[in-house]
């Protein structure tokens, strides 16, 4: 007796090995059986003639860290055929929080969600996310940023001795915890402040912990091919394996580059070095506007950063440093704000520095410092700098898989505010819509292994990804012919079509295309 008889499916099994008619057998929380099962009884049996059937999709490079304790039903991604977040990634991780990084965190998010942020260690961040019960899984990174932090504040400088062991302390405390790995964002403060030695030395307690290494390298655009090669000499001398995250060239001065980066990944491959990259399917980016501020503006927290842009000498200074930078990447009319937190600019979100500034009289970088002041940096961006070739170049590669860079938001409530970007609720149907279907650089099954298998062997899950008996039961059952993602630039907040069954640990969970309000995810800790 099944719990679940899944009947009729083209299974996709997740190895990019051709699809084939079966059906699935599933006790419990795991698949228990494949084949001809028509006889067999369940209690429960789904019919999906005509449909695919492949494993749940497997987001590597995901911003849900704080989303799911705001709202467990995780509706942009479980619609989308999510079923395992990689959270922690971009050098940002809610754990392990001390000292400064736990007060900014705790004053953080109090304001924004009227929720404490009060734990410090992974293990205690891992029991707030089990306690929260949420309808997918997620796997966590330690962020460098937050481990720096802890230790060393905003400080723009290198660690001590005893500073770079305390923070070698914590990383191993953190994968010891369950954390698959480190993840670095060097653009962003106080991960920007590290030099590459500080990097290889953090990195050699991930690699003896067989855990994985995922960056925001500190240039996308100009200094592409130098930070490509900085994250392959850490891979080079602390035997981690590496990943590249989000791998793009940014501004159309730098399109095609990705040609030249992609065949460093292949010699390096060849040099014995474990390097792979992710890509989402767009050619617009998004971060927080404040990444467009040189790294020295940073230096000392967000507080500092205030006092210097509302001092206009500074202000001038800051202006010539990234006038021609933001110009060779997109120009203000490209940039676009995705979200702020007062009423006074919910009006702007939406809208490009370059429309915003002509409603309000004022330039350009006057008007994006200005919002920076006034959020308090809580002030989203998105912009438009991207290449449609050199996505799909990326994306067709043999290197890279799919990740999102986007969070678990919803159509309602709390986290429906705001102008996202597209990418938190249509990646994965667009890779198939777009990139199978439309432009064919890539075959169904390529794509599902580029969404499943291959993320969860990269990250360190090997019970999840394949459709194979004793594997966990995440399954997703999609209409190849309806699958599309409707969110847009112009109108985001739209769920695909085509998802019609999303199963996790074996309670279906999206049903007919709707939440059955299950929340059987489970937190995965590196083992």
């Amino acid at each position: 007796m099944y719990d679940l008889l899944i009947l009729n499916a083209m299974i996709i099994d997740g190895t990019s090995s051709p699809w084939f008619y079966g059906d699935i057998g599933i006790v419990g929380e795991k698949i228990s059986a494949i084949g001809d099962l028509k006889r067999c009884k369940a209690r429960k049996i789904i019919d999906v003639k005509g449909l695919f059937a492949c494993p749940g999709f497997v987001d590597i490079h995901s911003h849900s860290d704080f989303h799911t304790l705001v709202d467990n039903k995780c509706e942009s991604k479980i619609r989308q055929g999510v079923t395992t977040e990689v959270i922690g990634n971009c050098g940002y991780s809610l754990a392990p929080l001390l000292g400064e990084a736990l007060e900014e965190s705790r004053k953080s998010h109090f304001e924004l969600y009227g929720i404490e942020a009060g734990w410090q260690t992974v293990e205690e961040y891992l029991q707030a996310l089990e306690r929260s019960r949420p309808s997918v899984n997620y796997a966590m990174l330690v962020g460098h940023g937050a481990i720096r932090k802890s230790v060393m504040g905003y400080e723009k400088r290198d660690p001590t001795e005893e500073e770079l062991s305390r923070m070698k302390k914590l990383l191993d405390q953190a994968m010891k915890q369950g954390a698959f790995g480190m993840s670095t964002g060097l653009i962003y403060s106080p991960g920007s402040f590290a030099k590459t030695g500080e990097i290889i030395e953090l990195c050699k307690v991930v690699a003896k912990r067989n855990g994985i290494y995922t960056t925001h390298m500190r240039s996308e655009s100009e200094y592409l091919e130098e930070s490509v090669l900085e994250s392959i000499e850490i891979g080079e001398k602390s035997k981690v394996s590496v990943q590249i995250s989000h791998h793009k060239a940014c501004g159309r001065k730098y399109f095609g580059k990705v040609n030249k980066t992609l065949e460093m990944i292949k010699e390096a491959r060849s040099r014995g070095i474990d390097v792979t990259c992710d890509v989402y399917p767009y050619t617009a980016t998004a971060t927080d506007l404040d990444a467009i501020l040189p790294d020295w503006v940073h230096e000392g927290g967000i507080q500092k950063l205030i006092e210097r842009l509302k001092d206009k000498n500074i202000r001038e200074k800051i202006k010539k440093q990234i006038d021609p930078v933001q110009k060779a990447m997109s120009g203000y009319e490209n940039l676009y704000i995705t979200y702020t937190f007062t009423e006074k600019n919910k009006q702007f979100q939406g809208k490009s520095i370059a429309e915003i500034s002509k409603i309000l009289n004022k330039d350009p970088l006057d008007t994006a410092f200005d919002l920076i002041v006034e959020e308090k940096s809580k002030v989203g961006m998105m912009r438009f700098a991207m290449d449609e070739e050199d996505v799909k170049k990326v994306i067709s590669s043999p290197f890279s898989m799919i990740g999102s860079d986007g969070s678990a938001l919803s159509v309602d409530g709390v986290l429906s505010h705001g102008h996202p970007h597209p990418r938190n609720f249509g990646t994965f149907p667009r890779v198939i819509a777009r990139y199978v279907k439309e432009f064919k650089v890539i075959t169904l099954e390529q794509a599902i292994y580029k969404m499943t298998s291959f993320p969860a062997r990269r990250v360190g899950i090997f019970n999840r990804g394949i459709i194979r008996p004793k594997m966990a039961a995440d399954i997703v059952i999609f209409d190849f012919d309806k699958i599309q993602d409707l969110a847009t630039y112009e109108n985001p907040k739209h769920y695909p079509q085509g998802i019609i069954h999303v199963i996790v640990n074996g309670e279906p969970t999206i049903f007919e295309t709707e939440h059955t309000k299950a929340r059987a995810g489970k937190i995965l800790r590196k083992s």
